[in-house]
């Protein structure tokens, strides 16, 4: 108990009112990598406290003077990318290429935020009036709520908390309890910063903190990444509450399109990106691959060649691909996917759910081990495995005859709208898919993961209702007001509306 870390809230390191502690665990050994403090709404209130009392001297800053705290974290996090990626794949298991590309991810976010601190803002408008000014100006809209996934344990809570706090907005962050090492070591660098107490809050926990971050009053703003059912209840809740406002970033059941005019080197290449990187646990994975029928065989062959022979295993070696999933919990979602599909009747091609003992590294026996899982459908049969969202290695195959509007259809058939990508060598067909596949991300010859930080990163449909990165973000954590002022002594007003006051006494 008294080695478990603490939670921090208005500028110190905090026990909390809760008793209990959870743990981190490496995914690909079971080692337990550190005791976190277990936070509760009582922990919830007092940090949402903390942030609305230190908002008003906050927001008073400039977004330049904002800003240089900042620059503090981005240079710890250049500084120790190599230390630091090594303990996002010992918590969460991605292979460490991905691990350190988190880290550079995160990095490039605070650049983009703290930068962005001296770039022109605001819109002058032209008025009707010549002696008259209009233009928008930008307010932070109060205390964000922040709440994070464990697949991108530096990334994300940047995307969502440098560009808050450059607008003026203070921060309640509750990381994913997956991953609450780097939720600690976040909060460290934002206390190695010098932040002023109140205006950065950490409390560690599960779902019961982050519902309570949602329900409090004197949260403004909350901005979530996650899993489509706790966004949906997050926007349920939130959903017409005046002066409440949440960005949601959620799943998909994301496709690749191949078409009979692919390259299929790319084609090949981009589609095990899509489906195996980071084991599927990516909100923009492909768990379907839409292939037109005249290079489907070959499509076939060579990415189910590479599927039973990709490389699974210990995520700190440089020449693994695939390292384990998140946590045993997550191991059983996914072998019972993998079990529906047999059920619903499709063409099983590689079954790798159960890794021979020899694929295992030695002292790993205790990780989450899985491989991918590739099977044939009918693109137009009503089966939940090629219509619900895995997150792991669970890859479809859907074979398909026509145009590229027969492939979109297909790209369209799922309540989700996250990601997807084409690949073809006709610009005619990547155009038709641009403009009518129902998708928040699109990648033209591309794996459908990648996304940079300064693009907008969210979806349509099922996938949110929001983009809780780069310049959408903005628009989260502020109100515009639009201002106009008159330079005149004499009132004039548009539309030619009349400005003359009359009394009886005319």
């Amino acid at each position: 108990m008294a080695d478990a870390y603490e939670h921090y809230v208005d500028g110190e390191w905090v026990a909390g009112e809760g008793a209990e502690t959870f743990q981190s665990r490496n995914p690909a050994t079971g080692e337990t990598l550190g005791a976190f403090r277990r936070g509760t709404p009582a922990d919830v209130d007092r940090a949402v406290a903390a942030a609305a009392d230190a908002f008003e001297e906050w927001r008073a800053l400039s977004r330049i003077e904002r800003a240089e705290y900042l620059w503090d974290v981005y240079h710890e996090l250049r500084d120790r990318h190599e230390e630091l990626g090594a303990i996002v794949t010992r918590e969460c298991g991605k292979e460490i290429s991905e691990g350190k590309a988190d880290v550079t991810e995160a990095w490039h976010m605070v650049e983009w935020a703290a930068g962005d601190a001296r770039h022109p803002k605001g819109d002058v408008v032209p008025s009707e009036i010549p002696e008259k000014d209009a233009y928008m100006r930008r307010k932070p809209r109060g205390v964000t709520g922040c709440i994070t996934p464990w697949n991108f344990p530096v990334a994300i809570p940047y995307w969502h908390m440098a560009i808050a706090l450059v607008e003026g907005n203070t921060v309640v962050w509750k990381p994913a309890e997956q991953t609450p090492w780097c939720g600690q070591i976040i909060a460290e660098m934002f206390d190695d910063a010098g932040i002023p107490d109140g205006v950065f809050n950490l409390v560690q926990g599960y779902g019961d903190a982050g519902n309570a971050i949602v329900e409090h009053d004197e949260v403004a703003t909350v901005l979530f990444t996650g899993s489509a059912e706790v966004g949906h209840q997050i926007q349920e809740k939130l959903g017409g509450v005046p002066g409440r406002r949440a960005a949601c970033e959620m799943g998909g059941k994301n496709a690749v399109v191949v078409t009979e005019r692919a390259d299929l080197d790319v084609a090949v290449h981009s589609a095990v990106m899509s489906s195996f990187k980071t084991t599927g646990q990516r909100c923009v994975s492909s768990e379907r691959l839409i292939v037109h029928t005249d290079v489907y065989d070959e499509f076939k062959a060579r990415f189910v060649d590479i599927a039973e022979s990709i490389a699974v295993g210990d995520p700190l070696a440089e020449d693994t691909f695939m390292g384990p999933l998140i946590e045993p919990e997550h191991f059983e979602k996914v072998s019972k996917y993998n079990e529906l599909a047999r059920a619903e009747g499709v063409n099983v091609l590689v079954d790798r759910t159960e890794l021979d003992a020899e694929e295992i590294p030695d002292g790993h026996e205790a990780g989450n081990w899985i491989g991918p899982f590739v099977y044939e459908a009918d693109p137009d049969a009503d089966l939940r495995c090629t219509h619900e969202e895995v997150f792991g290695p669970h890859v479809a195959l859907l074979e398909y005859e026509g145009g590229i509007e027969r492939a979109v259809e297909l790209q369209n058939d799922t309540d989700y709208g996250l990601a997807g990508a084409i690949v073809s060598e006709d610009y005619r067909q990547i155009n038709y898919y641009r403009d009518h596949a129902e998708l928040g991300l699109a990648y033209g010859n591309l794996p459908c993961i990648g996304a940079e930080v300064q693009l907008p990163f969210g979806g349509v449909k099922k996938s949110g209702n929001g983009y809780p990165s780069a310049r959408e973000a903005i628009e989260a954590v502020t109100d515009r007001t639009a201002w106009t002022l008159n330079n005149s002594t004499e009132i004039q007003m548009a539309q030619g509306l009349s400005a003359d006051i009359k009394t009886t006494e005319d």
